[in-house]
């Protein structure tokens, strides 16, 4: 068939004057018509869009010089012939001839009530079941409204749309923006400033998809018509909801006499009321009724024609009694059945012509999807099928649905069960190759080829899902063919399922450089729309393709759109890389004058106040540097160690940091003094090799007494008395100091003066001390309650500190006197089980001598 025999591109409002030259039509792919392929570029957001139907779809960012100018609103001529373009095509025969036409029944009050909430800015949502006549009512709905917005009535159709591809319809409905698809921000800017009454049919999506679209469009007023099947709108869409039921009996009849055109019979009153009972009033079902009377009609008038009396029809005399049983057979031609009546497709369908029939064969092996009237010569193989649409729509057994036809409501299932569904692979498969090799045609346009998507994709999807031979290569083709179109046409949602049925129909066939054509397309798709993750997916996945078919030209067009889709991650993640908020405890410290060793004391611990320096470092280095500060920071008090050794110092330099270096110095000496005072008033402390370790107290100076040493490695206490080892000098008089509960610190005191009399300390306990806590300890004094002696101990193995010094300056040693006396109170018969210098058991001693300032 040569698409231009039948109608030219007029029947689907194509609009003439364009500014492009004529190109080559999109042959070039394989099946194609064998043309050059026609490679056509828009503008998608910030990208721009090279569609290539034999290497894939290039994307680039679009020039400077590529941008589109500022969409302007299209004038009322232009929106009524976009108008015509988007409706379905009249059927063959004088204007009014359909069953379609002519006035409503008992719906006059619903429609004044719309228009009148409409008037208001008011949006509805009339919710009716399928064959209420929702479609008709929202005709004459439309025609009253036509002059109360600005920008008119727009007519959109909600079947197998998303509320996305409803929005860049209104968008293309208004505006005047060729090969110009805007991204979301541009178009959320540009519908909003649509003022415009919009009739929405065949609503599929309710819920939070409704409220986008309402919110998208705050200065249009929606008619939205629904079955009761689809989600309700969401509480807060403040939508006026009108339900849309049957007729009342007497309206019934009315139609029925209107679509006879003759006043019924009793029998056909009687028979009208029983079916008015069990459709409930729907006004489909009397609208398929009055087709069945009107057959039955013809019926009888065929039969009286041939002795009409005039002559016209002679025909041979036949025997007597089968001619008068015929001619009352046919007079007396019975009423169709309550229960034919009430599914009454089947029967309808068999006194069609035999192009009616094979045209609802097609329909049913394309899931309900009629072909245009130009296709259905080609189809069934007639010449004058074309004219089959006029019988069913005047059967009401199809329905307007967008720029298209479809079966009516529960007919596709009613032709299924009386066999209309046999051999459905075979005509899908048919209905293919078809549409493969017209939408390659030279003379079809993308806008062309998109109003036959609903039946493309159904084709498709029939063939992927099929597993006889060769139907997923013809899917194949077909995808490989009409995809270009549909991006053309920016009919993106067609375009994304074709790519979906395409990919898989090739995994299926083994085609997969076809395969990897559809990766690529897959993701330049994504990219436009803005899912990067799903971009980089699909382009990687073509890419890995093509390098296995040593595809060069298919790699390198998906290593440049790849390279793009790095870039907008980038981009996408350069916002939110930004310098984070640096702690607390770093980013509100401001630099303070360091203290001075004289001003620092015990009972007050100064804390360094930092900054980092440097505003202009990278956000990197600034966030390690803050976390390295604060750590080093924190462990000034209680890790002297490395604050000695320079870890808070290779965070800062210059002067700053001896500045701090100093003060850090300055507040180790004054805690370190201030927990050795502590310790010294509450008992001596034993070091074990250098190492401190706790829970261990001095039960006395004597060195015969056991002791219990905790398990290496177990960190538990000892729980036996301290043993006496030998001092710094190797004396074994010596007793070793242990911990009493009390933090010890590897660091001397800082003895400034000489040790006084142990008679005149004012550190000397004079009451019994508390009980000490870990275990019990004999409860044994000092006969005459003074020390024998002061006792000074040396720890081994400490890290860093100063010197303690007596008044000259040199080393703080004991007296032999104060040696001896020490000795002897060690040996002690009566001072057993206590300790060192008569002081009470409970694993605390004194320690001579006070503690001088700090020197630093």
């Amino acid at each position: 068939m040569d698409p231009n025999t039948h109608r030219g591109p007029e029947e689907y409002g194509e609009q003439g004057g364009s500014a492009d030259p004529p190109a080559p039509a999109f042959g070039g792919a394989p099946g194609g018509s064998g043309g050059l392929a026609r490679v056509v570029r828009l503008v998608s957001g910030p990208y721009l869009v090279t569609v290539n139907p034999v290497d894939g779809s290039e994307i680039e960012p679009c020039p400077p010089g590529e941008r589109p100018a500022a969409p302007g609103k299209l004038d009322p001529q232009e929106r009524a012939a976009v108008a015509r373009a988007a409706a379905p095509p009249l059927p063959p025969g004088p204007p009014g001839s359909s069953a379609h036409d002519g006035a409503l029944e008992e719906r006059t009050e619903d429609i004044e009530r719309l228009v009148r909430l409409l008037s208001r800015g008011r949006s509805v949502r009339v919710t009716g079941p399928a064959g209420s006549g929702r479609t008709r009512l929202l005709d004459a709905v439309a025609t009253a409204c036509g002059d109360l917005a600005p920008d008119g009535v727009v007519r959109l159709s909600g079947y197998h749309r998303t509320a996305t591809d409803l929005l860049y319809a209104l968008f293309a409905a208004v505006h005047k923006a060729p090969q110009h698809r805007p991204d979301r921000p541009e178009l959320l800017r540009m519908v909003a400033e649509i003022g415009a009454i919009v009739v929405l049919d065949d609503l599929e999506f309710g819920g939070a998809a409704l409220d986008e679209l309402l919110d998208a469009t705050p200065e249009c007023a929606f008619l939205i018509a629904a079955t009761p099947d689809v989600a309700a709108p969401s509480a807060g869409s403040h939508l006026e909801e009108v339900f849309l039921g049957g007729i009342g009996r007497a309206g019934c009849v009315r139609l029925l006499e209107r679509a006879v055109d003759r006043p019924l019979t009793d029998d056909e009153a009687a028979w009208a009321a029983d079916l008015w009972f069990e459709s409930e009033g729907l006004p489909l079902r009397f609208v398929q009724a009055a087709a069945l009377l009107r057959q039955r009609d013809r019926t009888r008038s065929q039969s009286g024609a041939l002795d009409d009396g005039y002559g016209l029809f002679p025909a041979e005399p036949p025997e007597a009694d089968t001619t008068d049983a015929a001619a009352e057979e046919h007079s007396e031609a019975p009423l169709p059945s309550l229960g034919e009546a009430a599914a009454p497709a089947p029967l309808l369908a068999s006194r069609l012509t035999e192009a009616a029939r094979e045209t609802l064969r097609f329909a049913v092996a394309l899931g309900g999807e009629l072909p245009h009237q130009a296709h259905l010569p080609a189809l069934t193989q007639d010449t004058h099928a074309d004219a089959a649409l006029g019988e069913l729509l005047a059967c009401g057994l199809i329905t307007p649905v967008g720029s298209h036809y479809r079966l009516a409501a529960t007919v596709l299932d009613q032709l299924t069960a009386a066999g209309y569904g046999e051999d459905a692979a075979t005509r899908a498969h048919t209905a293919a190759q078809h549409y493969a090799w017209w939408a390659g045609h030279p003379s079809v346009t993308p806008e062309r080829a998109a109003a036959e998507a609903d039946a493309a994709l159904a084709a498709m999807g029939v063939l992927t899902g099929s597993r006889e031979s060769g139907h997923a290569s013809t899917a194949v083709l077909l995808a490989r063919t009409a995809a270009p179109a549909f991006a053309a046409a920016l009919h993106w949602s067609a375009w994304e399922r074709s790519l979906r049925h395409g990919q898989e129909a090739a995994r299926l066939a083994g085609e997969v450089a076809e395969e990897a054509y559809f990766h690529h397309e897959l993701g330049v798709l994504a990219l436009c729309t803005g899912s990067v993750d799903r971009a980089r997916a699909e382009l990687e996945a073509s890419i890995g393709l093509r390098g296995v078919l040593s595809d060069r030209n298919g790699a390198v067009a998906g290593r440049r759109a790849l390279a793009l889709v790095t870039d907008r991650s980038r981009a996408a993640s350069a916002p939110t890389a930004a310098l984070p908020q640096l702690p607390a405890a770093v980013a509100d410290r401001q630099p303070a004058a360091p203290k001075t060793p004289a001003a620092a004391s015990p009972d007050a611990v100064p804390t360094a106040k930092l900054r980092l320096p440097g505003a202009a470092e990278a956000p990197a280095a600034l966030v390690a540097r803050g976390a390295a500060q604060t750590a080093a920071t924190a462990a000034v008090p209680a890790a002297a160690g490395h604050a000695a050794k320079g870890g808070a110092g290779r965070l800062l330099g210059g002067a700053r940091r001896n500045m701090v270096a100093a003060g850090a110095g300055a507040l180790l000496v004054a805690v370190l003094g201030t927990v050795v005072t502590l310790g010294m008033t509450s008992g001596g402390e034993d070091t074990h090799d250098g190492k401190v370790t706790t829970e261990q107290t001095t039960e006395g100076d004597t060195p015969e007494l056991p002791a219990e040493q905790p398990a290496t490695g177990s960190g538990r206490p000892s729980t036996g008395t301290g043993t006496a080892r030998p001092d710094s000098a190797g004396h074994p008089g010596a007793p070793s100091p242990s911990t009493s509960g009390t933090a010890a610190s590897d660091t001397p005191s800082d003895a400034g003066t000489a040790p006084t009399d142990p008679a005149t300390d004012p550190t000397r306990p004079t009451g019994t001390p508390p009980e000490p806590t870990g275990r019990p300890t004999p409860p044994t004094h000092t006969p005459t309650g003074e020390p024998t002696g002061p006792t000074s101990t040396t720890p081994t193995g400490k890290p860093t500190g100063p010197t303690p010094t007596g008044p000259t300056g040199g080393p703080t040693s004991q007296s032999p006197s104060q040696s001896s006396a020490a000795s002897s109170s060690g040996s002690s018969p009566s001072d057993a089980g206590g300790t060192g210098g008569g002081t009470p058991s409970g694993g605390s001693g004194t320690t001579s001598g006070t503690q001088s300032a700090p020197t630093g």
